[in-house]
């Protein structure tokens, strides 16, 4: 264990002049200090953990994995045996930790933990720089003039410092150490000697930004500027648009009494030479492109348009005495008007081209009629592409509508279904095992194959009990459990079929090796009949003594008469 002094604000402050944060400066410290013990032992592949707590006490520990066989480098491996004599509960694989110092560091070891610490720190702020301006490319921030050389200044965004070239400069401005500038993020690179920041004056999306923020109606969408072009230090035109018929674009741009631009233009022109002051043109954007060139043409009159051979060629005709004018001073406006339409300029006069032979008059009527065709022909385009995408837009509602109501259906459906799948055995529980209950006075009339029982004559005895006298009535109670009990022995076809039901049930995992439902239902049956037929209903009448007197004595009268041969009428039935 090492304790370095005051190691946590030494860390602290490289956080701080470095700006980035603690734990990469941490990071760093601890591969250095790992590598520099690798190199101090001799063995490059050892495992190494370096700790660091926040008061700066430093602990480094060597790591070697435990082992079964031969142990062939001490400094990563070693035995489970040698482990086990450290601690019993070690095991194969498991890392054994051992601290070591690290006060006998050479100064060729410490030399290496300051390189390799000062290496990851520069390839932490060149990423944490280049994160955090790559996204800024054409944005307006603020700097300070840190260095200023001949071909450069060093400007300090208060993260890096940015280089803004001689190009990248306003001819003419002065710049000073320690001065407050509006630049322009121009480009962000990453290289092996960091990530470089390049910083402009002299885009034209300086004075974009400049009005933008000096100008609400840009701000807020309502005026659009379209397109600029600018030459640092000698001119600026920018192409406007409104949104709003009620609001004139280059009005809001000038501001009342022309203060929003001239604000514009003292920030694009300060400490510069007096002399030398830039202008700016503002005019309106026109979908129309005759109308457009124009435009951009002002303060000249152009009196026709020809295209050339090569489509990236106009000639534009002026007055002859607007030559000049077209031109500009240094051919500042010609050079303007290039960047705003893209297409290389040769302006002549009218009398030079009439000269020529060209019917400049005609040559515009043709362009005007060209332009305006293909101006309708690309509005049709845009509006049949508007329609596809409406169209389209319509169909994936229609369908996603559909998709909606279908799973809507079967949802209703599912739920419709789910009770009648669910409540149905227990109908048929409930109509098996009431039936049965209700149905017990009345076996006989079910059960056919028990007639041989004849109950007839229960049903006269009973009758005949109710009207004798209280010895008879004594029998009857005798007989009655008798009955009963055969009775409550009874199986009826509905209790039979309730338990053929339930048995059914109960083997439904098994009916692959058993029979099928309705063999096992008539099988059982069958052999419940075969029972019921096999029991012996021992159930014989008794008589009185007045009936069995009635029985015994032979009345004359008789149903049939002695005299008639019946026989014949069998014979005259039978042929």
């Amino acid at each position: 264990m090492m304790n370095v002094k005051d190691l946590a604000a030494v860390l602290s402050n490289i956080q701080e002049n470095r700006m980035i944060s603690y734990d990469v400066v941490v990071s760093a410290l601890k591969e250095g200090l790992a590598k520099a013990y690798r190199k101090h032992i001799s063995c490059p592949d050892a495992m190494v953990r370096v700790d660091i707590d926040d008061k700066g006490v430093i602990r480094l520990y060597q790591q070697r994995k435990v082992i079964d066989t031969e142990v062939m480098d001490p400094d990563l491996e070693i035995s489970l045996e040698d482990a086990r004599e450290l601690s019993e509960s070690y095991n194969v694989d498991d890392i054994i930790e051992d601290e070591v110092g690290i006060e006998d560091f050479g100064r060729s070891t410490v030399s290496l933990v300051k390189n390799v610490m000062l290496q990851k720190i520069k390839e932490a702020s060149k990423q944490m720089v280049y994160d955090e301006y790559i996204d800024k490319i054409d944005d307006l921030v603020y700097g300070t003039v840190q260095t200023v050389e001949d071909k450069f200044v060093l400007v300090d965004l208060g993260k890096t410092l940015a280089l803004m070239t001689k190009a990248d400069q306003i001819p003419g401005e002065k710049y000073f150490d320690g001065q407050r500038l509006k630049v322009i993020i121009k480009a962000v690179s990453k290289d092996t000697k960091g990530a470089q920041v390049i910083v402009s004056r002299s885009s034209a999306n300086l004075v974009k930004r400049l009005f933008e923020s000096s100008v609400t109606e840009i701000y807020d969408g309502t005026v659009e500027i379209k397109a600029i072009a600018r030459e640092a230090g000698e001119r600026t035109k920018m192409a406007v648009f409104s949104n709003n018929p009620n609001v004139d674009p280059i009005g809001a741009c000038i501001g009342p009494r022309g203060a929003r631009v001239l604000s514009v233009i003292s920030e694009i022109t300060q400490n510069g030479n007096p002399q030398s002051h830039e202008n700016i043109d503002i005019f309106e954007w026109s979908p129309d492109f005759v109308q457009f060139i124009k435009n951009v043409m002002k303060p000249a009159n152009v009196l026709s348009i020809i295209p050339q051979d090569d489509p990236k060629n106009l000639l534009i005709v002026v007055e002859d005495n607007q030559l000049s004018l077209a031109i500009g001073k240094k051919g500042i406006n010609v050079k303007l008007a290039v960047k705003l339409l893209g297409r290389k300029i040769d302006i002549k006069t009218q009398s030079d081209v009439e000269a020529m032979g060209i019917d400049w008059y005609g040559a515009m009527q043709q362009f005007i009629a060209r332009e305006e065709t293909k101006r309708r022909l690309e509005a049709i385009e845009r509006q049949e592409a508007e329609e596809r995408a409406r169209e389209e837009a319509l169909a994936a509602e229609e369908a996603a509508r559909k998709a909606e109501e279908e799973a809507r259906k079967a949802a209703e459906e599912a739920e419709k279904a789910e009770p009648v799948i669910e409540e149905q055995p227990a109908i048929e529980e409930v109509a098996v095992e009431e039936k049965p209950q209700e149905e017990k006075a009345e076996p006989v009339v079910e059960e056919q194959p028990v007639a041989e029982v004849k109950p007839e004559p229960v049903k006269e005895e009973v009758k005949a009990e109710e009207t004798e006298e209280p010895e008879e009535k004594e029998t009857t109670k005798k007989r009655k459990p008798k009955l009963e009990i055969k009775a409550n022995e009874y199986v009826s076809k509905y209790e039979e079929l309730a338990d053929a039901k339930k048995a059914s049930k109960q083997t439904s995992s098994s009916r692959k090796k058993k029979a099928s439902k309705e063999e096992e239902e008539n099988e059982e049956l069958k052999k419940k009949l075969e029972a019921l037929k096999a029991r012996d209903y021992d159930i014989k009448p008794e008589y009185s003594e007045e009936e069995l007197e009635e029985f015994n004595n032979d009345d004359d009268d008789h149903w049939y008469d002695e005299d008639v041969d019946y026989d014949d009428y069998d014979e005259f039935y039978d042929n």
